[in-house]
């Protein structure tokens, strides 16, 4: 949610202010989920890997301490309720908030605690919201954890990426990987559910490495487990040593070996797919966060270089949490820029994003959305023969008339090239 790169789009009004369109859009969206990501960009050490908009301590300049932070938020929370205010956006409690970076947990629980309390005051929270605070495991506690159970966290996200020491240090992570139990315990103990995100793909490590790695995260019995394939993005320290031959580039075939064998361990171990890089222990323990994204639900995001989504319009923060902090001090959005999608991209979006669920693209309801392209049979058909969308999804249903596109196992590998297929 909060990449370190900025697209280029519109200027954002200093009041934030929506377009016409976008209010008289936001009326028909009582019923839309509202959700809430809060981005700390704060961490110890940048890993090599990474390209979000995350800075260490020694890249802060004036005006963006950690100290200061939470007080800068909560002015970004209250300008959100204000511009939402102004146009007449219908009231919704939020139905999930995700605090990502970063690292959330370098600021004290209690800070955390204190920026919930004010989306909780200006926004309201549906009984059933799901509340995620994301960790690196040598950052909880039992004290820190029940301190976030207590503030309305339901849901604690845990960086534990592998279990191997050489691979952790490939990636320039710090924690110590005997910790990720303790902190599973200490969330566990204090109410919250547990999901740890895993990577796979880093150069030098091998098949045996990854399958340590899904049987240390299985055997901590989580309610979910996120595994990303890991992507070399340019600018970051990684891609300098891939082009410098210090680290081999990233191999599909590689990526393909070890996406199988984590489907064929989190199956056996009881956790189903839900969306290509996600699986969990019942549909309870999804994540409604990141499925609000991939349901083209609505979220404001705040904290520097964070995204949002109003009704088909986008915008972005500025990157540094100085000038962030500066445009809020002022009275004025943090807003870098902004894009309204026109039909295709929506139809486009809508196409990609729901082929990544296990649901599937309901082709019906795609082929009324403006702008979609008309799907043939013949197309679905190929597709369903090459082994790349499940057959018997396809046959109509009174619920699903025209019935559902739902990428197989290899169509999960392939899923790119399937939309490119559906959408062409």
């Amino acid at each position: 949610m909060a990449p370190s790169a900025l697209p280029v789009g519109d200027p954002v009004p200093a009041d934030g202010s929506f377009p016409l369109t976008i209010r008289q859009a936001l009326q028909a969206r009582a019923d839309i989920p509202l959700g809430l990501y809060v981005h700390i960009p704060f961490c110890s050490v940048r890993c090599g890997y990474c390209d979000f908009n995350t800075y260490t301590a020694e890249d802060l300049g004036p005006g963006a301490s950690r100290q200061s932070y939470p007080d800068t938020l909560i002015e970004e929370l209250r300008f959100s309720r204000g511009v939402l205010d102004s146009a007449a956006a219908p009231a919704r409690e939020l139905s999930t908030v995700f605090f990502g970076g970063g690292t959330p947990t370098l600021l004290p629980a209690e800070e955390l605690g204190r920026i919930l309390g004010t989306a909780r005051d200006l926004y309201g929270f549906r009984a059933d919201a799901e509340i995620t605070a994301e960790a690196n495991p040598d950052t909880v506690t039992l004290d820190s954890a029940r301190t976030l159970a207590e503030a309305g966290f339901t849901r604690i996200s845990l960086g534990m990426q592998s279990a191997v020491p050489h691979v952790l240090r490939t990636l320039d992570r710090t924690h110590d990987p005997r910790n990720v139990p303790a902190a599973v315990d200490a969330a566990r103990s204090a109410g919250l559910e547990v999901s740890v995100d895993l990577i796979y793909g880093t150069p030098g490590e091998s098949l045996e490495d990854w399958r340590a790695s899904l049987e240390a995260a299985i055997s901590m019995s989580p309610d979910h487990v996120s595994a990303y394939s890991l992507i070399v993005e340019e600018g970051t320290a990684m891609a300098a040593a891939v082009k410098r031959g210090q680290l081999p580039d990233i191999d599909g075939d590689d990526h393909a070996d070890k996406y199988m064998l984590a489907d064929e361990l989190l199956r056996a171990a009881g956790y189903d797919w839900y969306e290509v890089s996600n699986w969990a222990r019942s549909p309870e323990t999804r994540s409604e966060h990141n499925l609000n994204y991939w349901l083209d639900s609505d979220w404001w995001g705040a904290g520097p270089g964070a995204h949002s989504h109003m009704a088909g319009l986008r915008w972005w923060n500025v990157k540094h949490p100085a000038a962030y902090a500066q445009r809020l001090h002022g009275g004025t959005t943090p807003g870098h820029g902004r894009e309204k999608l026109d039909e295709e991209s929506l139809a486009l979006e809508h196409l990609m994003l729901r082929l990544r669920i296990a649901e599937g693209l309901d082709i019906a309801q795609y082929s009324r959305l403006p702008g979609a392209e008309e799907i043939s049979s013949a197309r679905l058909d190929q597709l369903a023969a090459q082994g790349l969308l499940e057959r018997e999804a396809l046959t109509p249903t009174p619920e699903h008339p025209a019935g559902r596109a739902v990428l197989t196992l290899n169509g999960r590998l392939l899923a790119d090239a399937v939309t490119h297929q559906l959408s062409s």
